[in-house]
């Protein structure tokens, strides 16, 4: 039987997107490379910046293009779509439309993982952008399952912003401690977990190893490990 060939909607960011492809290779259970996953990476990485769009900073609608490529993705044979971007997961729904292959979301995948993580406890945090916050992606997704979202306040949000678009995204340092000081405070507010929103936060827990700490919800690595079990294939055990 061939392989389910997997489409990877990319480039939102760039950085995301290989970090991506490295964990869903790091975490498959294989021991040649025949036993990996055949995918198709379209990285787009000139699509319209989300969160400006969402916040109505800008008039540019990724929306479209998104779309777009999706339908481009469908027509080199990719059998399901997946998506490394929280915050482009506001316009699913157009990419939902626009192709007959299902849609793997990032964001079902984590919040499948947190419930069962946090087990009776109801209430999480979440790290994203603003555009994500504002767009409530994980704040409605949490609520049909019964559990409240909270979010980091004003000042801790900028901290947040700042690591996403002015370290990560621009290739510079992360201040780590300002990252798990707003991480802290959320946890002392009563977050049982919380979910790293954004897939430059990603970058920043692989980097500096934070996913062996069971408070944090990495969605990178949860698309990863759905994406890895969607295509008919076994997650790396440890």
């Amino acid at each position: 039987m061939a392989e389910p060939l997997v489409g990877v909607l990319g480039g939102v960011g760039p950085m995301a997107t290989a970090y991506f492809l490295q964990r869903v290779v790091a975490l498959t259970r294989a021991e040649r490379d025949q036993d990996h996953l055949d995918m198709v990476v379209l990285d787009h990485a000139t699509i319209p910046d989300r969160t400006a769009f969402v916040l109505g900073r800008s008039t540019e609608d990724p929306g479209p293009v998104l779309a777009r490529d999706a339908r481009r993705l469908e027509a080199f044979g990719a059998e399901f779509l997946v998506m490394p971007c929280n915050t482009a997961h506001h316009f699913t729904q157009q990419v939902v439309d626009a192709v007959d292959v299902p849609f793997l979301s990032i964001v079902e995948a984590t919040v499948d993982a947190v419930r069962a993580r946090i087990g009776d406890r109801t209430t999480v945090g979440l790290l994203a952008t603003e555009g994500t916050v504002a767009a409530k992606v994980y704040q409605d997704a949490f609520a049909a399952h019964g559990i409240d979202t909270i979010v980091p306040d004003d000042a801790d949000q900028a901290v947040v912003s700042a690591v996403i678009y002015e370290q990560v995204k621009a290739g510079r340092p992360v201040n780590l401690p300002a990252l798990q000081g707003v991480v802290g405070r959320l946890a002392d507010r009563g977050a049982a977990a919380v979910v790293l929103g954004c897939t430059e936060l990603s970058v920043a827990a692989v980097d500096h190893g934070l996913l062996a700490d069971p408070l944090y919800v990495d969605s990178l690595d949860q698309l990863a490990r759905a994406t890895i079990v969607r295509a008919g294939h076994e997650v790396r055990a440890g």
